[in-house]
């Protein structure tokens, strides 16, 4: 595969429009494979910082998809569009980030003076 292919898969989810449809073709950015892994060691490297619990807690709420309830899998996570597109422009195609970098943000998201 060339940088920057996609591998497509179809699975069977939201139209956009409020209604089921029978598939939805969905696109994974090449090197986000293996994300699982990344996403683990993300969560324990925040599970050992209790200090940013509180933080991880109030960014996830703040990049959680819009009507989430409304949506399987109802939970609030970001849409995976947007997470791809984040990724994508923090990392490049590869789409590679570490835990260390999630625990860099939260400090840095935590240093900032809480709005009204």
């Amino acid at each position: 595969m060339e940088s920057g292919e996609s591998t497509g898969t179809l699975r069977r989810g939201h139209r956009g429009d409020g209604r089921f449809g029978a598939y939805a073709a969905t696109v994974q950015p090449k090197g986000v494979r293996g994300s699982r892994r990344r996403v683990l060691g993300a969560a324990a490297a925040i599970a050992g910082r209790p200090s940013l619990w509180g933080t991880a807690i109030t960014q996830g709420w703040r990049i959680a998809r819009p009507g989430w309830w409304r949506r399987p899998p109802f939970l609030p996570v970001p849409d995976p569009e947007y997470l791809r597109f984040r990724l994508q422009t923090a990392y490049g195609d590869d789409g590679g980030f570490e835990p260390h970098d999630l625990v860099t943000y939260l400090r840095w998201c935590r240093s900032f003076p809480r709005s009204r």
